[in-house]
């Protein structure tokens, strides 16, 4: 597997082209590949949204319902939320630490949280409860 370091704002790591190769869900609409090679990532938007205050990565008991999957400028992240906001997310240990975890993609203009990296597995609306799996 290649390993690549965290990447600038508006690339996305994105891997092989199976369904789901090491962190990447292969279909998900929020990664785009632009003309030039380079990749520009969309977030669930946060207008509109009710938000209580950011709970950071950083705090043990911030990841009660699993972790969300999202992929963001700088990579896949870990987040205490599917938003993606300064604080709430940190690097992904997919692959290295076993945990609880929701996949968080956009097919089309919805977003979703999948049970796996993968659109055919287990998706559901973001407004529906996720169903985490640990993986």
């Amino acid at each position: 597997m290649n390993v690549t370091p965290l990447i600038p704002i508006g690339i996305a790591l994105a891997l092989g082209a199976t369904g789901a190769a090491a962190q990447f869900v292969k279909g998900n609409d929020a990664v785009k590949v632009l003309p030039d090679g380079s990749r520009k990532v969309e977030v669930p938007p946060a207008a509109g949204a009710l938000l209580a205050k950011p709970c950071p990565a950083a705090d043990a008991g911030c990841s009660g319902g699993g972790w969300k999957m999202v992929e963001t400028p700088q990579g896949l992240m870990e987040c205490t939320e599917i938003y993606a906001r300064p604080t709430t997310c940190r690097t992904s240990t997919y692959g290295a630490e076993k945990r609880a975890r929701v996949w968080v993609v956009k097919t089309g203009s919805e977003w979703k949280h999948c049970s796996y990296p993968d659109l055919g597995k287990g998706c559901v609306g973001i407004r529906s409860l996720p169903s985490p799996v640990v993986q």
